[in-house]
């Protein structure tokens, strides 16, 4: 149907200048188009620091004496402490205790997922 709309305006416009002895004028239309955005695949690994513990302030920092030496984390809102059968534990850690701590993230800017006490 735009088709012949179309077809019938042209013909018009051609037609008219030469029966009322006028000028014409074209008109151009543009027509954009839009490519789909581009998507991008990120693989996260998550990582974990054994040790024990030799501070805690709940719900800042815990800091794990490892292999490599102390390594200190912070602890956000997400972060959850829970045993080796995965139940949220309440208490909060103590000195001495043995714990896993998993983490995403390269060293400047680790985040913790969750800490794991292994007794």
């Amino acid at each position: 149907m735009r088709v012949k709309k179309t077809i019938i305006g042209l013909i018009c416009a051609l037609v008219t200048p030469l029966a009322f002895a006028q000028t014409s004028t074209t008109t151009t239309e543009e027509t954009t188009s839009t490519k789909p955005a581009t998507t991008t695949e990120t693989t996260t690994s998550t990582t974990y620091t054994a040790g024990t513990v030799t501070t805690y302030e709940p719900g800042k920092t815990v800091v794990v004496r490892s292999d490599q030496g102390p390594v200190s984390f912070a602890l956000g809102t997400a972060a959850r402490v829970v045993d080796a059968a995965g139940k949220v534990v309440t208490a909060p850690l103590r000195a001495g205790q043995k714990v896993r701590v998993y983490y995403t993230g390269p060293t400047e800017s680790r985040t913790v997922e969750r800490v794991v006490v292994e007794e």
